[in-house]
């Protein structure tokens, strides 16, 4: 009698010739080595593809040493495919609708043929230092658009690092072919002046019916920005927002014309309603053609470039002066005698500084 066996039954695998196991793991470690060489990276970036562009960036942001390295190769070799996109700053208090704003301007921009790149300075949760925007999460339908990219940047503790790392991610984004790039800061202080250093144009977001008329008058934002748009002007809220772009306009020409000669506008739009948006893009284009004619854009770029050029050196400084042995021992000690009441905060500076 044959006796059957049980299908429950457990069979021993079939062990892998040595060689082939040999062969696939060499096959997998020169692919791995292949897309992580800067060639790659180069090459991928700049036929537009989105996930090596999103891996770059994130070696930009890195603070691993060799990240960096790899990153700065990257964005050399990119540089001269860069600097050929229109960049535009957009900024505005939480609640204004700057998300919905943009969703819908890029849209608007997309549909004319456009290719458009969000990179969203965020603020930083206090607990777990992770982006709390979550723009991808709210720009629904841009974020599925073959010809739109977004990327959200925690702030962190350092906000002049995140603006050094978008300022690069910038040239990424121009490489891969990203003709329009749109800034977005959260609009509560420091970040919207390193922003407009970095840009274009800069657009103000304001909410009428909110008591923000009057904050419009603060010199800082208002000399900034390149026009203002009243945004949520719909539904019982079109006639609140009128009343703001006469009071903003009035603001504006207090103060005296901007060194390109261009007189900042106030317009009034409704994001959700996709209102006005044509009106604001079609601005912005006067705004470029004025500049463009006048070289004030090419001039701004340049100082921009200084700007960054100086800023980064003050940076690299401090971050070596502070990361030398001697120094951190020494301060130590010269905060010491501080809080004794020994010397004063110039003389322990003095005696840091010519260590």
């Amino acid at each position: 009698m044959i006796k059957k066996s049980s299908a429950l039954q457990e069979k021993q695998g079939v062990s892998q010739p040595e060689t082939t196991n040999k062969l696939s793991a060499e096959k997998i470690k020169k692919n791995r080595a292949k897309h992580n060489s800067v060639e790659e990276f180069v090459t991928h970036i700049l036929e537009g593809n989105i996930p090596f562009l999103s891996k770059a960036i994130t070696l930009v942001e890195s603070t691993n040493a060799k990240h960096q390295k790899k990153a700065n190769l990257i964005l050399e070799r990119c540089l001269p495919y860069a600097n050929n996109s229109v960049r535009i700053g957009i900024t505005g208090v939480p609640g204004v609708g700057k998300s919905t704003f943009i969703e819908a301007f890029g849209k608007h921009l997309t549909s004319l043929g456009k290719k458009v790149a969000v990179l969203a300075v965020d603020p930083s949760s206090s607990v777990n230092k992770g982006a709390i925007l979550g723009d991808k999460t709210r720009m629904e339908q841009l974020v599925t658009d073959p010809n739109a990219f977004i990327r959200p940047s925690a702030s962190g503790n350092s906000l002049g690092g995140v603006a050094q790392k978008t300022r690069e991610s910038i040239i990424l984004c121009e490489a891969a072919g990203f003709d329009t790039i749109l800034i977005e800061t959260v609009g509560v202080g420091q970040s919207e002046t390193l922003v407009h250093s970095m840009v274009d144009f800069f657009l103000l977001l304001k909410l009428s019916g909110a008591g923000d008329e009057l904050q419009g008058i603060k010199r800082g934002i208002i000399e900034m920005a390149d026009a203002i748009v009243i945004n949520k002007a719909d539904g019982g809220n079109e006639k609140n927002a009128q009343l703001a772009k006469v009071e903003f306009n009035r603001a504006l020409h207090l103060y005296p014309l901007k060194e390109s000669n261009w007189q900042p506008k106030v317009l009034t739009a409704s994001a959700l309603n996709n209102l006005g948006i044509d009106k604001v893009y079609a601005m912005i284009q006067d705004y470029l053609q004025l500049t463009k004619e006048n070289n004030f854009f090419t001039n701004k770029r340049n100082e921009q470039n200084k700007f960054w050029l100086l800023s980064t050196i003050e940076q690299e400084l401090k971050a070596n002066f502070y990361n030398n042995p001697k120094i951190k021992k020494a301060l130590e000690k010269e905060i010491s005698e501080l809080e004794k009441q020994n010397t004063t905060p110039f003389n322990a500076a003095k005696r840091l500084l010519n260590i």
